[in-house]
């Protein structure tokens, strides 16, 4: 069941469905019956103190906690209605729908062409042509493309913290996800960096639906339009962005968001 104060979507359409969702590391409980719906080609901000579970709870979106041994999850976790905990569930296939942007900007070692264009090949496109339409258009949208152009031949690792942050979100998009997953992506980035992300998060909202993990809770209230506010593995509220921000029905939050605790 879901809870009363997780219908804050009204009439949006729902890309993500959670339901009731435990996890745990080992026999530590990470998080405890999280129930929330994600809306499709909007952005949902979670917000919480640190340790509070909003990162575990961004993996458990596109399984990347399946990496780590002996984590285990109880609930269901729904996108268009089917279950990706599922017996039979191709991760690999769920990933490429399920982009994720890490907080740390991880460009591999090659040329930014070859970095956007690994997913691609991965997937099996080898065709040059088209691999260099996906290039393109990837770094477009990534708002890259004007910077780089003229040198997609250049390491990745020689741009600055910002483009390569921008290159990973555009390497992300290359394999065409529909949900995009962000895990603190300017938390290690200048101001002047950190308002091109997040200028983009309002570009790529068009496009696609995002779950982004921010300790910034202006950069929330800028960027986001629903937000869920996690506490200790637990889901307090989650409502539209202004409603937390303004008039939150909880004390805790209200608490949280005034900084009197956090």
């Amino acid at each position: 069941m879901v809870k009363e104060n997780n219908k804050p979507l009204g009439n949006l359409e729902t890309v993500i469905q959670v339901r009731n969702l435990d996890f745990f590391y080992g026999q530590v409980q990470a998080l405890f019956d999280v129930s929330l719906d994600v809306a499709a080609r909007r952005v949902t901000a979670l917000i919480g103190p640190s340790g509070c579970g909003k990162s575990t709870f961004l993996r458990t979106l596109n399984r990347m906690n399946d990496t780590i041994h002996g984590t285990r999850v109880e609930g269901e976790i729904l996108i268009h209605g089917q279950d990706i905990y599922k017996d039979g569930v191709n991760v690999v296939d769920l990933r490429r729908k399920v982009g994720m942007v890490f907080q740390k900007s991880n460009p591999f070692p090659k040329s930014i062409f070859d970095n956007i264009a690994y997913g691609p090949r991965i997937h099996g496109i080898k065709d040059k042509k088209k691999l260099a339409e996906i290039v393109e258009k990837s770094l477009q949208r990534a708002a890259l493309w004007d910077e780089v152009k003229d040198r997609l031949q250049n390491n990745a690792l020689g741009l600055s913290g910002g483009q390569q942050q921008r290159l990973c979100i555009a390497r992300a998009l290359a394999v065409d996800p529909e949900i995009l997953l962000m895990d603190e992506p300017a938390s290690a980035l200048d101001p002047k960096s950190t308002t091109r992300v997040e200028d983009l998060i309002g570009e790529l909202r068009e496009m696609y639906s995002i779950v982004i993990v921010t300790h910034n809770m202006q950069q929330a209230a800028r960027v986001s339009d629903f937000t869920a506010f996690f506490y200790e593995g637990s889901l307090i509220e989650f409502d539209a962005t202004k409603v937390i921000f303004t008039n939150p029905r909880k004390k805790q939050t209200e608490d949280y968001i005034t900084g009197r605790f956090g």
